[in-house]
């Protein structure tokens, strides 16, 4: 096993900065998943480990040996794509031994690495089989098989799932899971799927425009986001964000001239300082003596449905709430004090109580 780390890693495309700074370290067997929207540079930073990029400045430690500017064959990696870039024209053993024929392997090798491979992966039976005649699933599996076989000391995931189906992408996420746990293999998966990196990683490395934004255990992104962007890219549906305003020596913030209180808690900002207020869909209560906001849209989600409701103003608001819950044209909320978060609406940081 090996760790990583970066340093400083950065590229550009021209006068196009792609990452503007990384700095990472991965324990050995840790299994760290990369998230973020399309183009926050989350696939750069992938084929920038994997040496497919070169890094503009930075370096890449494997193993706290500098691999920065080695080729990739020469750093002992893996990667799982998700295209499978399997061989058509190969067996299922072929494309598994390839790499391992190429490194000049004993044959009797070749087999015992292959065959332990397949069996871990539920492909004995499809070794004599050719790409063209095995289901999705199957192909991510022969290409996870390759990748275990040449025993690396880093596992590259890039969007391995995003081909599959709904139903194969939850089969194989606990597959990759189960997988990478029992060969502790360090790993750094990237998605733009939040389901994947919540249930996947270790911790999260959130990217926005090129830059990390938080690095944390998923819970700790999902319960205290960093700044406004993780709080409505991490949680699907996304948190809602209302602006509001403090008050009352930061003891309440006010949102659409309602006062909501919060709670034992004390914000040290001055009165009249603008914020935003966080509240998850599920922790909006409703409250007959809450707030009103007029019913939009209702999704029925089998035992469950969303509620989006918005005021003519432009402000909008989403609940979670049980099947089967009371509705009108209008819904009455509040706002429970312990579930709320406050950020800076300047900045869009996350703002920390004093009290």
């Amino acid at each position: 096993m090996a760790g990583l780390r970066l340093e400083g890693l950065r590229k550009s495309f021209g006068a196009n900065e792609i990452l503007k700074g990384v700095d990472l370290a991965l324990a050995d067997g840790e299994m760290l998943v990369i998230v973020g929207a399309s183009g926050c540079g989350k696939s750069t930073l992938l084929r920038l480990v994997a040496g497919l990029e070169s890094p503009t400045a930075g370096r890449i430690l494997i193993d706290d040996q500098d691999v920065t500017g080695r080729d990739p064959s020469a750093r002992d990696i893996a990667m799982v794509f998700q295209n499978y870039a399997l061989y058509p024209h190969m067996s299922v053993f072929d494309n598994m031994a390839y790499g391992l024929k190429i490194r000049g392997l004993p044959k009797s090798e070749i087999r015992a690495k292959v065959d332990a491979a397949s069996s871990l992966l539920g492909l004995d039976a499809l070794l004599d089989r050719k790409p063209r005649q095995l289901s999705g699933g199957q192909r991510q599996r022969v290409a996870m098989g390759r990748a275990i076989v040449r025993d690396p000391k880093l596992f590259l995931f890039d969007e391995p799932l995003s081909n599959l189906d709904a139903k194969l992408r939850v089969q194989m996420r606990g597959e990759i899971r189960r997988l990478q746990r029992r060969l502790r293999v360090t790993s750094l998966y990237v998605t733009h799927d939040q389901v994947e990196a919540m249930t996947l990683g270790d911790r999260l490395l959130v990217m926005h425009q090129g830059v990390p934004v938080q690095l944390a255990t998923p819970t700790e992104v999902f319960e205290r986001p960093a700044d406004t962007y993780v709080a409505g890219f991490i949680g699907s549906p996304a948190m809602n964000l209302l602006p509001g305003i403090l008050g009352r020596n930061g003891t309440v913030v006010a949102v659409e001239g309602t006062e909501i209180p919060l709670g034992n808690r004390r914000f040290a900002r001055p009165d009249g300082h603008p914020v935003t207020l966080g509240i998850r869909p599920e922790h909006v209560a409703l409250d007959p003596a809450g707030t009103s906001w007029p019913v939009e849209v209702v999704e029925l989600l089998g035992s469950e449905m969303l509620v989006h409701a918005g005021r003519a103003d432009g402000a909008s608001l989403t609940l979670r709430l049980p099947n089967g819950a009371a509705l009108s044209d209008t819904v009455r909320v509040s706002f429970p004090a312990g579930q709320l978060h406050l950020f800076d609406r300047a900045t869009g940081l996350r703002l920390e109580a004093v009290a």
